[in-house]
């Protein structure tokens, strides 16, 4: 009787060992017409952790997701809640080397273009132009009933409003801007609906079981 051999061929064995020669890559620039692709590991550095890297936010930390979001109230509450004290660190990152890199690149007309999945809005605020948001941006606000559009800085302006004195201590931040809170620490906070149509807002970003819209 024959039996299977045992495979043990690992898809890094093709791979060249690891250096520190950035030969190749400036080469690579320097022959122009390079798409830059960016994830969560761009941004550390500007303190907004990663979801999979060494200390990850998935290992502690399950994100909201868009069924559990559209279908609860009492989810909602808990997201906002935890969302708004976030972005008060979140919000206040700036771009750091390599975003600016990225930046200095596009400028001397060496990019064909950047597409990130980060939600930071960091390469923007580097200075680089025409950046494919695939997961969208916290800095933005949908209505999920009229889909109307309003600036994060607007809604955070209204939660303080209703939410007064509302300051607990988190426990740490997520990459999609989430603060580790209780739910003691949630309590009641109140969440606000669309000023335009008293619908369900929404941060302009693609939550975990939702699908990147087919324009992008």
């Amino acid at each position: 009787m024959r039996t299977r051999p045992t495979l043990s061929w690992s898809p890094t064995e093709d791979l060249p060992p690891g250096t520190t020669d950035l030969g190749p890559v400036a080469d690579a620039l320097r022959s122009g017409g390079v798409l830059v692709l960016s994830g969560a590991g761009i941004s550390t550095e500007s303190g907004i952790p990663d979801y999979r890297g060494e200390g990850g936010s998935l290992s502690r930390h399950t994100p909201m997701t868009y069924q559990d979001f559209t279908a609860s109230a009492r989810a909602r509450r808990r997201y906002w809640a935890r969302s708004h004290l976030g972005w008060r660190t979140f919000g206040r990152a700036r771009p750091n080397a390599g975003h600016r890199a990225v930046a200095a690149f596009e400028r001397r007309g060496l990019l064909s273009g950047v597409i990130t999945q980060n939600v930071d809005g960091l390469h923007q605020a580097a200075g680089s132009e025409g950046v494919v948001e695939l997961h969208g941006s916290l800095d933005r606000v949908v209505c999920l009933s009229c889909g109307a559009f309003s600036p994060r800085r607007e809604l955070a302006r209204r939660l303080e409003q209703a939410n007064e004195g509302f300051a607990p201590v988190a426990a740490g931040i997520n990459p999609d801007g989430d603060a580790d809170l209780t739910d003691e620490q949630v309590g009641d906070f109140r969440v606000v609906p669309c000023a335009v149509c008293g619908g369900i807002l929404k941060p302009d970003v693609v939550f975990f079981g939702e699908t990147v819209p087919p324009q992008t």
